[in-house]
């Protein structure tokens, strides 16, 4: 970071930051009591910051509207067993919907269907299904994250555009019903969470029509500053993305940042792909005061995980700021964890995003694949895989980034590696476990992710990485 940096980063530190949050309450078209809420619902966070005069504004707050589910007909002798859900009912504005109940160890056997009424022109969507199994997503068991007793089970959010309307059914495996009123039982305490992720905020600051203030970061909150900051000697803090560089240029970085932990030959050949450009969490729009403040890092990144969102294959490249948000916020607020699971985002047009904040050259410790967290990263490609093929642009980019990040740890692409398990449904806790440096999510945890259309193009990511590499 360069002096100046520094001073700037200083000034802003002193900056009075005070934020208040209003809840985000729904309008039902049935009943009040039908909308009643057993737990505070999750809150919109809407900035009161001190700024230059005729700074720009504070990005729109984004919001989380959660509603308790209720059992819907049939046989009312199961009580809540068989199927629960929510009518047709009018919302305020949201983009991303998931399920979440209480207890994040319990799974959720059976089907959630949702369907949204469009803002723009008022048409219902048909049913579309909520990908279940999301807890193979998480902080490894034991882990502060994973016991903060914030945690709960969820479905993997779905994008559905801007919409004002929605309804929602979750029914039991019929396999399940079948066996008793005991095994009936859907989780307790599910929650509908529609989540809007806001507006992008130009930076603070920043007067309209004129230039940044110094640093580019304006009158920021800390958490802000931090955020940036942990990607310094990489772009100038306040950036919005991190450039490309050379392979040149990529390697005299890679002995300035490790040049410590190097060996003579990595130092004398290292092998690793250039820098690709990287949209920062500045530049996706993150509103730093959701996630907790401090960074949590492992030691080393010895393989990659690849994943799916799960999020549906419905929205444009110009939206996949606004899908991250709403994943982001998802996480941290509908599902308790401390911040994005992933550490790297790639949507369809292979453009790679910043994920959990803490510096996108270092080992940040994310949440991602239950029981592989340690000494690994996450890399989520935005969609959904099962029958959809990725891009090609986005399967490029994740041989990019991955040439990229393994190359700074000394990890060949093509390669094998160790990593010990801290416990999941395919290797109990303690389990040495081989594993290919660039894996698929199910390589590690008994899961459909990163879908099978996906999961086919390891090979080729693994091979192109290994070649940016000059292997």
């Amino acid at each position: 970071m360069t002096m100046s940096n520094i001073v700037g980063m200083r000034g802003f530190l002193a900056s009075s930051i005070g934020v208040t949050c209003a809840a985000a309450l729904a309008l039902p078209l049935t009943s009040p009591a039908a909308a009643t809420v057993a737990r505070p619902a999750p809150t919109a966070e809407v900035s009161a910051r001190s700024v230059d005069p005729g700074a720009a504004p504070a990005a729109v707050p984004g919001s989380t509207q959660s509603l308790p589910l209720t059992p819907l007909g049939g046989d009312r002798s199961l009580g809540s067993a068989a199927v629960q859900g929510l009518p047709r009912r009018d919302v305020h504005r949201f983009s991303m919907v998931g399920v979440v109940w209480d207890d994040p160890d319990t799974a959720l056997h059976g089907r959630v269907e949702v369907r949204a009424r469009a803002l723009d022109s008022g048409t219902w969507s048909a049913w579309q299904d909520v990908e279940t199994h999301y807890a193979d997503d998480g902080a490894d068991p034991d882990t502060a994250e994973r016991t903060s007793g914030r945690v709960r089970g969820a479905t993997a959010p779905l994008w559905v555009g801007d919409s004002d309307g929605v309804e929602v059914r979750v029914r039991a495996a019929a396999e399940t019903r079948e066996l008793g009123a005991e095994a009936t039982a859907l989780p307790s305490g599910l929650r509908l969470e529609l989540v809007d992720p806001g507006e992008a905020a130009l930076p603070q600051g920043t007067p309209a029509g004129g230039p940044r203030t110094r640093g580019g970061l304006g009158a920021e909150a800390p958490e802000a500053v931090a955020a940036s900051a942990a990607n310094a000697g990489l772009a100038p803090l306040g950036a919005t993305e991190i450039p490309a560089l050379d392979r040149a240029r990529t390697e005299r970085e890679m002995v300035a940042l490790r040049a410590g932990e190097l060996t003579e030959r990595q130092r004398a050949e290292p092998k690793i792909g250039p820098r690709p450009r990287i949209v920062t969490r500045r530049g996706w729009g993150a509103n730093e005061n959701l996630r907790e403040r401090k960074f949590v890092y492992t030691k080393k990144v010895k393989a990659a995980f690849v994943h799916h969102t799960a999020t549906g294959n419905g929205y444009r490249c110009s939206q996949a700021p606004s899908v991250i948000r709403g994943i982001y916020r998802y996480h941290v607020r509908s599902m308790g964890w401390r911040d994005i699971g992933y550490n790297f985002l790639i949507d369809k047009c292979g453009t790679i995003y910043e994920g959990r904040a803490g510096g996108v050259a270092k080992p940040v410790l994310g949440a991602h694949t239950l029981g592989f967290n340690t000494n690994s990263m996450g890399i989520a490609v935005l969609g959904t895989f099962g029958y959809t093929r990725p891009t090609s642009a986005a399967v490029k980019a994740v041989a990019r980034v991955t040439a990229w990040k393994l190359g700074l740890y000394g990890a060949n692409p093509r390669g094998k590696t160790y990593l010990k398990s801290g416990g999941g449904n395919l290797y109990r806790k303690g389990t040495k476990v081989r594993l290919n440096v660039i894996s698929g999510h199910r390589d590690g945890f008994s899961t459909a992710c990163p879908g099978r259309q996906l999961y086919r193009k390891l090979g080729s990511a693994r091979s192109t990485a290994a070649r940016y590499q000059g292997r």
